[in-house]
């Protein structure tokens, strides 16, 4: 690590972070903080370059952080609370950014890690970076095997996504900027069932049999799936709510039937 502490906003390692950070620059990720950076190097990221402040040098984990780092990172750099301030994508920063590859994702990816009873996710047009990675760190909590976003949605890899899913990024097998009919027709080839969620739905999520190979589909935040979306899917579902009530926040709907099909492919498991 170098002693010198970087005070200009000019210089060519904060332009470099900053760019990233705008999403300028292929094949790079923005990850801030302690917490997400412990997650980055814990998953095995390929870390080209850290950014961090002096007082975050001398905290006992960010100084633990930083020893761990520069056993396998690249470059690390001091910059002064000002110019780290200036890059930071948070209004309070705590003093910590990798510059790291971006994980390997498409569709192979997937197929990859399917195993015999898959679980997807499959968000579409979700184009709130928080919401998606909210669903992609309730997703991993309940077992799914991957993820999929169609072209429009939010990037995964933005920093309020990364943000959202605090690690689960890094790990889960993910598909991004897919077309609809194309994820449908990709599961169907793989005999998945395909569930979208849908108010107008006849059924509640817990009638759904979530045991065998299946794709829960969720749409927009602000008007859901169109009708000709929930028709070209093999079932609708919908969480039943007391009145006044109805609709939920996409992420707290997902993690709802996502924990159903969790609660239901465990209680298979144990007989």
């Amino acid at each position: 690590m170098s002693e010198t502490v970087v005070k200009s906003r000019d210089n060519p390692v904060v332009k470099r972070a900053r760019a990233v950070r705008e999403r300028r620059t292929e094949g790079l990720i923005f990850v801030e903080g302690v917490r997400l950076c412990e997650e980055a190097l814990g998953a095995s990221l390929h870390i080209e370059e850290v950014l961090c402040t002096e007082r975050l040098a001398g905290e006992e984990r960010g100084a633990a952080l930083l020893d761990a780092l520069g056993s396998g990172a690249g470059r690390i750099t001091l910059l002064s609370e000002q110019v780290f301030a200036s890059v930071s994508d948070t209004r309070t920063p705590q003093g910590i950014i990798c510059i790291a590859r971006r994980p390997r994702t498409g569709p192979e990816v997937l197929a990859g890690a399917l195993g015999p009873t898959p679980l997807i996710v499959l968000m579409h047009r979700i184009n709130n970076p928080s919401n998606a990675g909210a669903i992609l760190r309730a997703a991993e909590a309940a077992g799914a095997t991957g993820a999929v976003t169609t072209a429009g949605s939010a990037d995964l890899f933005s920093p309020k996504a990364l943000r959202g899913a605090m690690g689960s990024s890094f790990r889960l097998p993910l598909w991004p900027g897919a077309a609809f009919s194309e994820v449908l027709a990709w599961c169907a080839e793989r005999r998945i069932k395909t569930v979208s969620a849908d108010i107008r739905a006849q059924h509640s999520h817990t009638e759904i049999d979530w045991t065998t190979p299946c794709a829960l589909v969720v749409g927009a935040e602000a008007g859901g799936l169109e009708r000709s979306e929930v028709a070209a899917t093999h079932e609708a579902l919908k969480i039943p709510m007391r009145p006044p009530v109805d609709s939920l926040n996409v992420a707290v709907a997902a993690g709802i039937i996502l924990y159903e099909a969790a609660r239901q492919r465990s209680e298979t498991a144990k007989q």
